[in-house]
């Protein structure tokens, strides 16, 4: 059994962060931290409706004073049907006299992070994480914020596709923009840190590429790091009693009966399959469930093939539990992991906080962030 931690963790070492006096919090939680205690099953209409109501404050508020010292090119079509959902950024530090940082084929590329925003699946978008990734670009990298089409529309293999679309997209073009795309740390927060991370899986085990009917378009040696931000990478907790979130999150993401029984299952080994079964009423509709969301849930791909990791949580996270569940896991698989865990005493560390730059404990993600990637790309 995982015990709690009660300050920030590096590796299996510990120190304390100078106290900060705590900050307002605000964003997309809002709602959710005043009615803590009382929320279970949260059903996905209502994730949408709250997911709204915020996207338009989150992107002015999380932008506010832009970086300078930074290139953007914005709204990239890295599949070329012309929808947002296939739109990615690219923010590259300049170096010295504000040229670029470097040029293409230059033996000083730099490593490439390539970053998926969260939303529950349903809701969010790359705008949001400008500032975010900004900030990353001065730490020395190429970023990446890459869009994807939204459940429930579309399901787990639409979004692992466009994932990798976007992938096949920097390994072709990058070094255009100074990027090394031999040398690529996937990231996310919330359900987009559970994209990179099962994106990282489908590199090396065929089967789950396979199941999800997806063809890896970078080889796994060239995944050198995985960045996590309060990501869901353990599916079982939405099978505990009372979890925030209700079942229909995982339904909403594997194939199903669409009205008129047409279904919208791209993945080979999903397309027909438990679709159905989720859709019915029966004794096995739970294990079939529980089976379903096996192939959603990073944790259960793990092996020592996996590559290092920073993982970012804390107590006041909705999916605390499942990060802490993910570090066991990889360590007992001897995978690399640095993790920055804070207690419920922070007040500033709600649910992916480390989107709101503004906090001191968002400013330490990014100096831990830095130095992870400088380490393993």
């Amino acid at each position: 059994m995982t015990t709690p931690a009660h300050r920030p963790t590096h590796h299996e070492s510990s120190f304390q962060l100078s106290r900060q006096r705590p900050q307002p919090s605000g964003g997309s939680f809002a709602l959710a931290r005043k009615a803590r205690n009382v929320l279970q099953r949260v059903p996905v209409w209502t994730w949408r409706v709250l997911m709204h109501s915020v996207k338009a404050s989150e992107n002015s508020r999380f932008n506010v004073d832009p970086i300078t010292g930074v290139e953007y090119f914005h709204d990239i079509d890295f599949v070329g049907d012309g929808i947002r959902a296939h739109r990615l950024d690219v923010i590259v530090p300049h170096g010295p006299g504000g040229t670029t940082a470097a040029g293409v084929g230059s033996p000083g590329a730099l490593p490439v992070y390539v970053y998926f925003h969260g939303g529950g699946w349903t809701s969010g978008d790359k705008a949001s994480l400008t500032k975010y990734c900004a900030s990353q670009a001065e730490g020395g990298m190429v970023v990446v914020n890459v869009n994807y089409r939204k459940a429930p529309r579309f399901q787990m293999a639409h979004v692992l596709a466009d994932a990798n679309a976007a992938l096949a997209w920097v390994r072709k073009n990058i070094a255009g923009y100074g990027g090394d795309g031999s040398r690529i740390v996937l990231g996310g927060d919330s359900a987009g840190g559970q994209i990179a991370a099962l994106l990282t899986a489908a590199s090396f085990r065929p089967e789950l590429a396979r199941h999800h009917g997806l063809t890896p378009a970078v080889p796994a040696s060239d995944f050198k790091g995985l960045v996590q931000h309060c990501s869901v990478v353990d599916f079982s907790v939405f099978f505990e009693k009372g979890f925030v979130l209700s079942l229909n999150f995982v339904r909403m993401l594997l194939p199903g009966l669409r009205p008129g029984g047409r279904n919208r299952g791209i993945g080979g080994g999903m397309r027909g399959g438990f679709g159905s079964r989720f859709a019915s009423s029966g004794p096995g509709r739970l294990e079939a469930l529980r089976k379903g969301a096996g192939f959603l849930s990073p944790i259960e791909w793990l092996d020592s093939r996996f590559p290092p990791v920073f993982v970012t949580t804390s107590e006041r996270d909705f999916f605390y539990a499942a990060n802490l569940n993910f570090i066991a896991r990889l360590r007992a698989h001897s995978v690399p992991v640095d993790s920055l865990i804070y207690d419920w005493d922070n007040s500033n560390t709600e649910h992916t906080w480390q989107q709101n730059f503004r906090y001191p404990e968002s400013q330490e993600v990014y100096r831990r962030l830095h130095a992870f990637v400088r380490k393993v790309a």
